[in-house]
């Protein structure tokens, strides 16, 4: 009866409400530095089965086709896209871009990640009153491992594989204070997103396998650049017109099974 298809449209609505969700967020960070954006991935859910494929009736012949009735959708989850952003030009020496595969390290609080260590593709990064190289966002990540500039530095230099060096008075030469490393996993669409920008290791991304920039599979790093939202505001907003038409249609169908099921109560009277 109409009940199934009331139920199958409900689903669909709550599914395309999610994904509405994910598209609004894509589209609310698309100026969000290193932010990776995320697309939902639907199912169709159970099926009741009301008649088998290949059945024999009396005559000896086998039935072509089945006959199935779906019971709706669900997400099936969300899935993150780590195609690399676009490089800006920032002239920034702290501005760091990871030209490839990888992930800067960065601190966080116990419990929070695996180490007390979090991974990001965003290089926005400046030096906080010790001279540490942390996040240039409102928490202050640090850089993992910790690099510090002496406070008399007068110039900034990071080569493409991570190496940082500085020039104080008096030197004739730059000389080096530390080793950014990064970090690739298998798996990074499995990574557990925490907002900052930031994400841990999970079960689904396995453990992180850590490195220098420009080495084997790791990216080089670009200093005076950033690495742009790769969310493509063009495709966001196609995808929000089909979400909206989608949700249309099967509010539309909810209407209908509702005038079925009103027609049907009727003939009883």
């Amino acid at each position: 009866m109409a009940i199934v298809a009331l139920h199958s449209a409900a689903t669909a609505m709550s599914a395309l409400n999610t994904d509405l969700d994910v598209i609004a967020n894509n589209l609310a960070n698309v100026n969000t530095d290193g932010f990776k954006a995320s697309r939902v991935n639907f199912q169709d859910l159970l099926y009741q089965e009301k008649a088998l494929p290949g059945v024999e009736n009396s005559n000896g012949d086998r039935r072509p086709t089945g006959l199935y009735v779906g019971l709706g959708v669900k997400v099936s989850g969300t899935q993150l896209s780590f195609e690399q952003g676009a490089p800006e030009n920032s002239g920034r020496p702290l501005d760091l871009l990871i030209d490839g595969d990888g992930f800067f390290q960065v601190t966080v609080e116990d419990g929070r990640g695996a180490n007390g260590i979090a991974y990001t593709r965003a290089g926005n990064f400046a030096l906080n009153r010790d001279g540490e190289i942390v996040l240039a966002n409102d928490q202050g990540r640090r850089l993992v491992p910790n690099i510090t500039v002496p406070p008399d530095t007068t110039k900034i230099e990071i080569n493409t594989d991570g190496r940082v060096f500085v020039l104080q008075p008096g030197q004739a030469e730059p000389s080096e204070v530390g080793q950014i490393e990064t970090a690739v996993f298998s798996n990074p669409a499995g990574l557990k997103q925490l907002g900052e920008n930031l994400f841990v290791e999970s079960e689904g991304s396995g453990p992180p396998i850590t490195g220098e920039p420009a080495s084997e599979n790791f990216g080089r790093i670009l200093a005076g650049f950033l690495e742009g939202s790769n969310v493509d505001p063009t495709m966001e907003l196609i995808k929000l017109i089909q979400a909206q038409r989608a949700f249309e249609m099967n509010s539309n169908v909810i209407r209908a099974a509702d005038e079925t099921l009103r027609t049907v109560a009727n003939l009883r009277q």
